[in-house]
């Protein structure tokens, strides 16, 4: 089976051009599978593969993943079955009546340009270091929807100011973020004035720093954004994810597609993405 796997995980890396991301996100899921299928037949008190993957939903359930977990992971594993199949490995999918638990819907919040600019402004009233730090970890949530953990883990030198763009991750996992000249202008001016005076380590790497000169903490940039959307009165409850979501419904109302989106927010499944498409936001 593992062999099957890295037939299809070339299919998708070539033949769907998936990002490196995806395609790794699949062969964490469908591994797993592997492992588990290798070790019950050993056993050999299962035999069909329909009952394995029975038995491997009942498994994932027992060790309390979430819903969204679980229905990622059968959907890898439909998707491997299916692509067998149409390659002529299989004549039956072993998967085809295999249930998904379902997955509750929240209403996504989101935050308007106007909202967004009432909650930059708290930070523009500032003339500390910490604002003007405060001002770019703000637009580049806002503008490129980048993961807070992403934000929080940026070092100097993944910002490339000649092809205006920065890397996020590690290994497989490493993608390139555009952003605008706008943007590159902000992060430029930070690390060649704001950013100096909040560094006492002349040896750290890491681009947004707090008070003691260490890097920020992702706990630390959420109670700064609560803090400024408490003094901006804003009635939307405002977290990192927040801005987030609000990159991508921009995204999506100005004509960017759904693939394209993934790839923006760095999306491991298009599942993750189509919830920007399913869901109705409230927009002022």
């Amino acid at each position: 089976m593992k062999r099957d796997i890295y037939i299809f995980l070339e299919h998708l890396a070539k033949g769907n051009n998936y990002s490196a991301n995806t395609v790794a996100a699949y062969r964490n899921d469908l591994n797993q599978l592997a492992t588990y299928i290798e070790i019950e037949q050993a056993k050999g008190i299962i035999k069909s593969q329909s009952e394995l993957l029975k038995s491997y939903l009942l498994q994932l359930r027992e060790k309390k993943y979430s819903a969204a977990t679980i229905a990622r992971k059968i959907a890898a594993a439909k998707s491997l079955f299916r692509f067998m199949i149409e390659s002529g490995k299989l004549k039956d999918n072993p998967a085809q009546n295999l249930i998904s638990p379902q997955v509750r819907k929240h209403q996504l919040q989101i935050l308007s340009l106007s909202e967004y600019q009432a909650l930059l402004a708290q930070a523009k009233k500032g003339s500390t270091p910490e604002s003007k730090r405060d001002i770019v970890m703000l637009e580049l949530l806002y503008f490129n929807g980048l993961r807070i953990s992403e934000l929080t883990s940026l070092n100097i030198q993944d910002i490339d100011f000649e092809q205006n763009c920065l890397y996020c991750g590690h290994g497989n996992t490493r993608r390139k973020v555009p952003f605008e000249h706008r943007i590159g202008q902000l992060l430029k001016n930070f690390i060649e004035n704001d950013r100096l005076d909040l560094l006492f380590d002349a040896e750290e790497k890491a681009l947004f720093l707090n008070l003691r000169g260490n890097r920020l903490t992702r706990q630390g940039f959420w109670q700064i954004i609560k803090d400024y959307a408490i003094k901006a009165d804003l009635r939307t409850k405002v977290t990192p994810q927040t801005l987030r979501h609000s990159f991508a419904m921009n995204k999506l109302q100005t004509g960017t597609d759904l693939h394209s989106l993934q790839q923006l927010l760095g999306h491991a499944y298009i599942s993750s993405t189509k919830i920007y498409e399913q869901s109705r936001f409230r927009i002022r």
